[in-house]
């Protein structure tokens, strides 16, 4: 039975027929899908610089994320849904694979939904944030106001001590103290000694994670 099909699922990399060389698992995945375009096919593995005539199990993790990306957009997929496409990549592969992922939706026809623990890969790509925190979701906006809503602080914990219950998330070590608080309660200090800027995606996840400070 062959059938078309908009949204494709990756997850992880694949381990699947280890030992099937990739043009002999392409040639059974295409038979599945009647708008296979055997040409787009080719200038994705041309692109990912993907050997045919390599077995599965040969790729690394990174080149099997490239494989699976090169199977659903040769398909037609328009939606990609990703779990966890970077993990456990050296930096320069993780690196490759966001500007690939940028490459995809800049033609505003294909969108990618990703789960990751890596903040780092969300803040390279993503447009938009989902955080799930016990099952809860703590904020669905853009990744940008997300950043903006929050602001760090740190300087002399003799200066910033006084305020701590304001904050999310502290941390006072040795004399010197870091927290995370949300715009709206922003403290006003006329003081050149403590240092103010926009929270990042990770120091304001981890203040969700910790809670008040140590």
């Amino acid at each position: 039975m062959k059938y078309k099909q908009d949204v494709a699922m990756l997850i992880g990399e694949m381990n699947y027929y280890p030992t099937k060389t990739v043009k002999d698992l392409t040639n059974v995945t295409k038979t599945f899908y009647p708008d296979w375009n055997e040409g787009l096919y080719h200038q994705f593995l041309h692109e990912f610089n993907i050997d045919e005539k390599k077995q599965i199990k040969a790729l690394s993790s990174g080149m099997k994320v490239k494989y699976g990306l090169a199977l659903a957009l040769s398909r037609g997929a328009k939606i990609l849904l990703l779990d966890e496409p970077t993990s456990g990549l050296d930096p320069v592969s993780r690196d490759e694979l966001l500007d690939i992922f940028i490459n995809l939706v800049s033609d505003k026809e294909h969108a990618i939904l990703f789960s990751t623990h890596v903040i780092s890969d969300l803040e390279k790509c993503a447009d938009e944030i989902i955080y799930i925190r016990k099952g809860q979701i703590i904020a669905s906006q853009d990744v940008t106001s997300f950043e903006g809503a929050y602001l760090h602080y740190q300087g002399e914990s003799s200066i910033l001590e006084p305020y701590k219950e304001r904050f999310l998330f502290y941390r006072d070590r040795l004399g010197k103290f870091e927290g995370i608080l949300p715009v709206e309660d922003k403290i006003e200090l006329e003081n050149n000694q403590v240092e103010v800027r926009k929270a990042t995606l990770e120091e304001i996840m981890v203040a969700f994670e910790r809670g008040k400070g140590e």
